[in-house]
């Protein structure tokens, strides 16, 4: 398991905002949903596609991948509709010193 990755401050991370953060090689997609923070994998599990390029929707805990419409919830990376059936990878996060943290913890 890798070392905590620094996001960013979470006066940086408002309610409804969202950043991308890497781990290594892995591209990793940070929201902060009504004060609590999320962390999937910037990835599409129907199409290899980054979601960050998508749609985050800070009042439906919702992100939609912009290549085709498939949309994940960001609290535990379940699709929500098709044409993903597959859920997105989630990763860690903790608040630390007034900072957003996550590591992919996959071995």
């Amino acid at each position: 398991m890798g070392d905590w990755v620094f996001v960013c401050a979470t006066s940086q991370l408002l309610p409804g905002e969202s950043t991308v953060a890497w781990d290594g090689d892995t591209a990793i997609f940070v929201c902060n949903y009504d004060g609590d923070y999320y962390a999937l994998e910037d990835r599409c599990s129907h199409e290899d596609f980054e979601l960050s390029s998508g749609t985050y929707d800070g009042e439906e805990a919702s992100i939609e991948c912009v290549l085709h419409g498939a949309r994940f919830d960001v609290r535990d990376g379940r699709p929500l509709c098709a044409p993903a059936y597959e859920p997105v990878a989630k990763f860690p996060v903790k608040v630390e010193d007034g900072g957003v943290w996550t590591r992919d913890d996959r071995e």
